[in-house]
């Protein structure tokens, strides 16, 4: 991106919106893996509908059904040979319009390795799961040289985004984090887990009015239904946490994710999508439109379609 170029966070104007590009329906967030016990044993006994492999073909006719056009597909596991995998699909499936995969960042090895990865077409950002590391990790000088050095990478296609999977209790350190790196773009996703099953909102609303207060974050509506109750979850329940995300960021600064296939545990594809629809039909059918694809084409950089 030359330096004349408009930011990707910056909000995108009323014609933008309208226009073709900006009216894609795309899913900023879904997985796709070949389930073994051993590499998702956080896939509990509650969950163990989703203990199988799910790949493009079967997210194929839930795309059509709903009308998304095209998905940015996260990793689930934290090997290299998962991005790989997910990368291949990208090259097959022109329903993947962008890979957050995995490298890791805390390694010597990550400059040689993110020059080599960041060159694939596909590869629009990164993620470590640190929703499952201690919170000294936060102040990690290996992991920040990482963040540092993706800023920087000379042979990435776009300026590669961040996505920060935490929960409720990291918020404060992710705050740090995202602070300390003022140039590098970071995706919130799930709304940082709150804690919706128990009807909970604060801290959590708080720390993600801070965190929204930080320009170079944006948010994903993802997540939710699993963490809220399963069997009895209603929209009612989702709403405050959507309305304090809406008030906090803005329609500019949030995308929609299904986090598919793990949002089957409580609500198939069809009905997440719905259920954010209802909860945004207050916006503008410009805003609408950016949050269900606009934005993630923007954050994200894919080509357009």
């Amino acid at each position: 991106m030359t330096p004349t170029s408009p930011s990707p966070l910056a909000a995108p104007t009323e014609s933008s919106c309208a226009t073709p590009a900006r009216s894609l329906r795309i899913d900023a967030h879904q997985h796709f893996w070949q389930y073994t016990p051993a590499e998702f044993d956080w896939i509990d006994d509650a969950m163990a509908r989703i203990r199988r492999d799910f790949l493009p073909a079967d997210l194929a006719p839930l795309l059509r059904s709903t009308g998304v056009d095209a998905t940015i597909a996260v990793q689930a596991r934290q090997s290299l040979q998962e991005t790989d995998w997910l990368l291949a699909h990208a090259d097959a499936n022109d329903s993947i319009c962008g890979v957050v995969g995995w490298l890791p960042l805390a390694s010597p090895d990550f400059p040689r390795l993110l020059e080599h990865y960041a060159a694939h077409p596909a590869l629009c950002g990164l993620r470590h799961v640190l929703q499952a590391e201690p919170l000294s990790f936060f102040a990690d000088a290996s992991f920040h040289r990482g963040l540092q050095q993706m800023q920087h990478c000379a042979s990435a296609r776009r300026p590669l985004v961040y996505d920060l999977l935490i929960v409720e209790h990291q918020m404060e350190q992710a705050i740090q984090l995202v602070d300390r790196h003022p140039n590098q773009i970071f995706v919130l996703d799930h709304l940082a887990k709150p804690r919706i099953a128990s009807g909970q909102l604060e801290p959590w609303a708080s720390h993600l009015r801070a965190l929204a207060r930080r320009p170079h974050l944006v948010c994903k509506l993802s997540g939710m239904v699993t963490e809220a109750d399963y069997h009895r979850w209603s929209i009612d329940d989702l709403r405050p946490y959507v309305e304090i995300a809406l008030e906090a960021f803005g329609p500019s600064r949030l995308l929609f994710g299904s986090d598919w296939p793990v949002c089957t545990v409580a609500a198939d594809y069809a009905q997440w999508f719905q259920a954010v629809q209802q909860m945004i039909a207050a916006c503008s059918q410009s805003e609408q439109a950016a949050i269900l694809g606009g934005n993630a084409a923007r954050i994200y950089q894919v080509p357009a379609r």
